[in-house]
């Protein structure tokens, strides 16, 4: 360390690559702003009668969400669905349903009565406008577990951590502490480029010390925080502090690199999920809706015409031709360019790149509620960097003999290979996975229903994020009208996989056609 005065810049920085503290460098600094993800606002518009009709493509929660808008609006729809059923990713399989794969693969759910799965959205943030929806349609919601830091991380990593599962507070505890203390001895060499004043740097010093448990010389020990081996209780138990991870075998294991998922905002403790299963909300709109929906309807052709747009589709082995004045895509990509259709070249151009990429779950059902009643997880998300990825404990039914655990959540190649298997493959890649993390893994399993999004008819993905290349190029050819063409979905939204993008791409597209139509 030189005597070169320590700038903001530079304690962030540092913050940063010890241990990924710099987003509590910046709250200590005062640096954070707040933000909103508020999109168009449709509310308080007078209702037309111009007799306008818009035809949309996929009955998903975009598709759905586009109509339930344009009919409060006063303008007519149409919606063609090539399933039998509503909703798109949004769905929650239960005992009895189906699932039928591209390939040939076919499950039927054996869960217990009562027991379900979601293989698509399973939480929302509060942010989210599905809050919104939730509040309007009427469906009842309860808090998600999305970070309970009672689960574990397990890493493979060489050390002395290897294969060793660590509660997930115990890890975050030990890596704020030993990092903390890092920083605290910089704050100390050296003024910062605003130059700190004797309060300030005193008020940053108490923060290092409370933020990461540091004893009176700057030095991280272990703090409650972390847990105990010995819980309080009452009598003279005060409680036992467990022995602190090494900072060495911390680093090593490089379980600080799975804070990125547990720590995001996606993440965050106020989640919220329906109550009983993800397709309420799908249902909710399919019943606002239904009498605009032509189920079984797999469209043939889409294109443009003088005055609007015309969509030929296949049901029962007959074609129908409907026009329109505007016509709303949310077809996913895969499917979208198999479709004959008008969009303009550069716009055919983008959809034929779209990073649509893969995603693979498995609902476990196991006889016992082991995690709850051995390891005390109730709710919450595992972390490994086994294949597995994640393990997802329910959010419902705790204290009930049998559960259904999401024991693997995967995606792009784990996913594409997983895709590939059998069912019988997939639920054993679970179980050997699995029983890492928790041994009573095999002794209590029942029966799975494995969902791999690439090979699920008329979807055939599960979302898209775009590099922040295409953001500023080819991102925006998506989401501008292309004549009387629109397209809305998640993959066309900068919320790509969660149903809000669905929904705020859905209002964006109906406030153009309502601009368009009082014009």
């Amino acid at each position: 360390m030189t005597n070169k005065p320590l700038t903001r810049r530079d304690f962030i920085h540092l913050a940063g690559r010890y241990g990924g503290t710099a987003f509590t460098a910046i709250t200590a600094l005062g640096l954070i702003s707040k933000a909103s993800g508020q999109g168009v606002v449709l509310s308080d518009r007078p209702k037309l009668s111009s007799g306008k009709k818009v035809l949309i493509l996929g009955a998903g929660v975009a598709g759905m969400t586009a109509a339930y808008e344009l009919a409060k609006l006063g303008i007519d729809s149409v919606i063609f669905e090539a399933g039998k059923r509503a909703g798109g990713r949004c769905i929650t399989i239960r005992r009895g349903d189906v699932v039928e794969e591209t390939t040939g693969v076919k499950q039927v759910c054996d869960f217990d009565e009562g027991e379900f799965f979601d293989p698509g959205p399973v939480r929302f943030p509060q942010w989210h406008v599905t809050m919104d929806y939730c509040r309007e349609l009427k469906i009842p919601i309860q808090p998600f577990v999305g970070l309970n830091e009672n689960a574990y991380y397990l890493s493979t990593k060489e050390g002395g951590l290897k294969n060793k599962r660590v509660r997930i507070r115990e890890a975050k505890a030990d890596l704020r502490g030993y990092t903390t203390e890092l920083l605290a001895k910089l704050a100390d060499q050296a003024a910062l480029d605003q130059p700190l004043d004797a309060a300030d740097k005193e008020k940053l010093m108490a923060f290092l010390r409370y933020e990461g448990g540091l004893d009176k010389t700057n030095k991280y020990v272990g703090h409650s925080r972390r847990g105990y081996d010995v819980w309080p209780s009452a009598g003279l138990e005060e409680g036992k502090l467990g022995q602190t991870l090494a900072f060495k075998d911390l680093l090593q294991s490089e379980l600080g690199m799975l804070f990125h998922r547990a720590n995001e905002y996606q993440y965050q403790s106020g989640m919220f999920s329906p109550v009983g299963g993800m397709d309420n909300i799908a249902k909710a709109l399919e019943r606002e809706t239904k009498d605009k929906i032509i189920y079984g309807a797999k469209v043939k052709e889409f294109r443009k015409t003088p005055t609007g747009a015309k969509v030929t589709y296949t049901k029962d082995g007959t074609d129908t031709e409907v026009t329109g004045d505007y016509l709303i895509c949310t077809i996913p990509p895969p499917v979208l360019k198999r479709i004959p259709n008008d969009f303009a070249s550069a716009v055919k151009s983008v959809i034929n790149i779209v990073p649509f990429q893969n995603s693979g779950k498995i609902g476990l059902q196991f006889k016992n509620r082991f995690w709850e009643n051995d390891d005390r997880i109730f709710g919450g998300v595992s972390w490994t960097n086994l294949p597995n990825g994640e393990i997802w404990y329910p959010n419902q039914g705790y204290f009930k003999p049998k559960g259904v655990v999401t024991g693997y959540y995967v995606f792009g190649p784990v996913s594409d290979q997983l895709g590939r298997m059998a069912p019988a493959e997939r639920t054993e890649f679970a179980l050997a996975n699995g029983e890492q993390m928790h041994p009573q893994y095999r002794g209590a399993f029942e029966n799975a229903v494995s969902y791999n999004w690439a090979t699920i008819p008329n979807i055939e993905g599960c979302l898209a994020h775009f590099p922040q290349a295409m953001i500023k190029t080819f991102y925006p050819m998506l989401v501008k009208p292309d004549g009387n063409f629109y397209i809305a979905a998640d993959w066309a939204s900068h919320l790509g996989g969660w149903q809000a993008g669905a929904f705020e791409a859905a209002r964006l597209a109906v406030d153009s056609i309502y601009k368009r139509s009082v014009a």
